[in-house]
């Protein structure tokens, strides 16, 4: 089966007004090598933003950058491995270099398939400190400066999932990091008096080298071909049958961190083909 990523062309890309848009302001986005961190950086970078992208892989956090740049936008590129403290302070002091501070996106994650008595903890515990840890503490480190900025504001978009609503089997971590990245922007938007916002995206399989990772395990653990993966597991609780792009989500986030969701105080956008809300038809 191959399901690539798509390429982001220039009028995928939701192009905003806003006029905290410009170099001035700063806004890093993690998992910046690929999929929906590498979307959201390009489409940051060219609405007019300074962008700095995060990932512990320099060979594709280098190509976002490049393609930042084609796209007629600014983008840094800061290897920073996510479990180490130490690197995220790095990143975010170089980043308060190039600019305000405004904008923090934390996509960055992994997924594990197994079943919880089978789960490695080793494992578990990497998975809650690259994926709901660092958001965490990105956020603490980002939030002085979003106070120190003339009018005081700035934003957190977290990527969650549909399985920060519902649990699916085989995911323990993964699902509980989800659950917990809504917690974190809800617990921002209650200090934040209105100045400071939090919210999170919530979708259902997009096309990224992790969700298509999955694939293999998915089918081993379920006893069915990768084809019923897609067709069954990851579009069969879903309206639309068929995966997001990597952009659709990154502009999801560009409207996030925008003028025009000032309201969006600790909500989710949830973009899922119809996953959680319903029903899918079920034939005997």
């Amino acid at each position: 089966m191959d399901i690539r990523e798509p390429a982001i062309t220039r009028d995928e890309i939701l192009l905003l007004s806003d006029p905290e848009f410009h170099q001035g302001n700063v806004c890093i986005v993690t998992g910046a090598a690929g999929g929906i961190g590498r979307a959201t950086a390009v489409a940051a970078a060219a609405n007019g933003i300074m962008t700095v992208g995060l990932d512990i892989n320099q060979e594709g956090g280098e190509q976002t950058q490049r393609l930042a740049r084609q796209m007629g936008g600014q983008m840094i590129f800061i290897a920073a491995d996510l479990t180490k403290d130490a690197d995220m302070d790095h990143a975010v002091a170089e980043a308060a270099k190039l600019g305000r501070i405004r904008y923090l996106v934390n996509i960055a994650g992994m997924q594990h398939i197994d079943f919880i008595e089978d789960f490695p903890m080793d494992k578990y515990d990497y998975m809650q400190r690259l994926n709901l840890r660092a958001a965490v503490y990105l956020s603490k480190l980002c939030l002085p400066h979003f106070k120190k900025n003339p009018d005081g504001r700035g934003v957190v978009g977290n990527m969650a999932s549909a399985h920060g609503h519902i649990a699916t089997l085989a995911k323990v971590s993964y699902n509980i990091s989800k659950f917990g990245l809504r917690a974190l922007a809800q617990s921002i938007a209650a200090e934040g008096g209105g100045l400071i916002r939090g919210f999170t995206v919530s979708t259902a399989f997009v096309k990224t080298a992790l969700a298509m990772g999955q694939i293999p395990a998915q089918a081993q653990k379920r006893g069915i071909t990768p084809e019923e993966v897609v067709s069954t597991v990851m579009c069969g609780e879903t309206r639309l049958k068929e995966l997001m792009n990597p952009i659709e989500v990154g502009n999801l986030f560009i409207f996030g961190i925008s003028r025009f969701a000032r309201f969006l105080v600790g909500g989710d956008l949830l973009f899922d083909g119809g996953m959680v809300l319903t029903y899918a038809e079920k034939k005997n």
